[in-house]
């Protein structure tokens, strides 16, 4: 069988999500809107709220020089406000830090007002294809099935264990489709309700762990 990493980047390839507007893209600007929008934002929602802030705030530097209360305008109905005045000073960050150069370490990048670190992973690897892991609500669910995880994923202990996993399935190449199908996967087969299990690529291994057939699955 093959590992963990390259059934879902087939599956992402082959299933997964490919003409959404941040996508077929390296900007770190866009891949950033996309990733602070769609966090409690279903994709549907965000889109035309996308489209329309990238065609007043185009890059960085535009988005930095903005007034806040057109930021905010352009956030209207998106709703955690937060979200948009925390794009907006690290906009204004990466200027006076980075010398206005979006930065690609994951580290730094976790700095910046209103990113967290599985949101700077996935800016990382979606942007600069640098291995690292992503632990968002879609991928701990994933992950927590997947490796027979128990317990709340918000508590401390768990969270652990599933940031562990994640950093243990990390593929050597083909960062971004796994980054992507990752999400994917969460957001479109092993749903919160009623996962669709017979089109998930890595279910065999969950089939195997409840057998108690540990010594099949792959490494």
């Amino acid at each position: 069988m093959k590992s963990f990493a390259s059934r879902i980047v087939t599956w992402q390839q082959r299933h997964g999500r490919h003409t959404l507007p941040w996508q077929a893209t390296r900007d770190p600007y866009r891949i950033w809107l996309s990733e602070i929008m769609l966090q409690q934002t279903q994709v549907a929602t965000v889109v035309p709220y996308f489209e329309r802030f990238v065609a007043r705030f185009p890059d960085l530097a535009a988005l930095a020089a903005a007034d806040e209360d057109d930021v905010l305008a352009l956030w209207s109905g998106l709703g955690y406000y937060s979200r948009a005045r925390n794009l907006h000073a690290a906009a204004r960050a990466i200027v006076t830090r980075h010398g206005g150069t979006f930065p690609a370490q994951p580290d730094l990048i976790a700095r910046l007002p209103g990113v967290g670190r599985s949101t700077a992973a996935a800016i990382a690897a979606l942007a600069f294809g640098r291995t690292c892991a992503i632990l968002d609500g879609n991928v701990k669910r994933v992950l927590a099935r997947h490796g027979g995880i128990a317990g709340w994923p918000g508590e401390k202990r768990t969270e652990t264990a599933l940031w562990a996993l994640a950093e243990s399935l990390l593929p050597r190449i083909g960062i971004e489709a796994y980054t992507q199908g990752m999400m994917d996967l969460g957001a479109m087969v092993c749903t919160r309700s009623q996962p669709d299990c017979a089109s998930c690529p890595v279910s065999a291994d969950c089939i195997a762990r409840k057998q108690g057939r540990v010594s099949e699955l792959p490494t």
